[in-house]
């Protein structure tokens, strides 16, 4: 959605062009969350010690925490309402993500 917004106004970008704007482009700053969220587990995947079950439970909680789309939350919470309420793309995104959240164990202890 973002990148579609951004072309229009400037025209066609390629992936290395994209990777360059959502990293230096205050357009594209809400997505910081979501690439440095990557970033972190890319990190904890190349490394020599194996992945715990604890580290996988808290990337999870984190990013349950983060893709929670509300009007009053932090700026991505809210950037990502919008893109919601704007893009079906986004829409069925977002309930692939709700189902693989649902099927890891709550953060609730006993449930």
């Amino acid at each position: 959605m973002e990148r579609r917004t951004y072309e229009r106004e400037h025209g066609y970008v390629n992936a290395g062009e994209l990777f360059r704007l959502v990293v230096d482009h205050a357009q594209f700053a809400w997505l910081h969350n979501i690439s440095e969220f990557v970033v972190r587990i890319d990190e904890s995947l190349a490394a020599k010690e194996p992945i715990t079950p604890e580290y996988t439970s808290v990337a999870f909680s984190l990013a349950r925490k983060m893709f929670v789309p509300t009007e009053s939350g932090d700026v991505f919470q809210k950037k990502y309402f919008d893109a919601i309420q704007q893009d079906p793309a986004v829409v069925i995104e977002h309930a692939e993500l709700a189902r693989l959240f649902n099927n890891e164990p709550s953060d609730s202890p006993g449930t």
